[in-house]
């Protein structure tokens, strides 16, 4: 079974990055878990940065950062920034997860027709670095100001 990155569709996918979501949010389309998240400008350049997920320590000051970015957008009334901010601090939790699963974060041995690795094989710290983003991405989810803006978002533009 390939990995679903191989099947990408540069031609459907709905975020460029050559559009600035700031100036022209009505482009922007929520679309599931993480998607968009690394191309979605100027917020990719503003949370990128921040998100790290080393050890535990790390986690907790980067999952800080970019939760305190998520309730600045939503301030500003910025659902874009905020969604943005979300799916980084989701991406905090599933990446660290891989880590913790898998040797070096890899799934997939690409020299073996795509296999799937053994799994067991990563860090036991990047599980506590991904508890860490976990609770924080959910306290963002439950956010009733963002949960709203959400609904209204995707009923409204996607």
């Amino acid at each position: 079974m390939q990995p679903s990155y191989l099947r990408f569709s540069k031609s459907n996918y709905a975020w460029r990055k050559d559009i600035d979501y700031r100036k022209n949010p009505e482009l922007y389309r929520v679309g599931k878990g993480e998607q968009g998240v690394l191309i979605c400008e100027p917020y990719k350049s503003e949370i990128l940065p921040f998100w790290k997920f080393k050890n535990i320590e790390v986690a907790q000051k980067s999952s800080q950062k970019i939760f305190k970015l998520f309730k600045h957008y939503l301030k500003n009334n910025d659902f874009v920034g905020a969604d943005l901010a979300r799916k980084f601090l989701q991406m905090g939790y599933t990446r660290a997860r891989r880590y913790a699963n898998y040797r070096g974060g890899k799934k997939y041995d690409k020299d073996n027709n795509y296999k799937l690795l053994e799994r067991g094989t990563g860090e036991a710290i990047k599980a506590e670095a991904a508890k860490i983003f976990y609770q924080l991405w959910k306290k963002a989810e439950a956010n009733v100001q963002y949960s709203r803006a959400k609904t209204e978002w995707k009923k409204k533009i996607g």
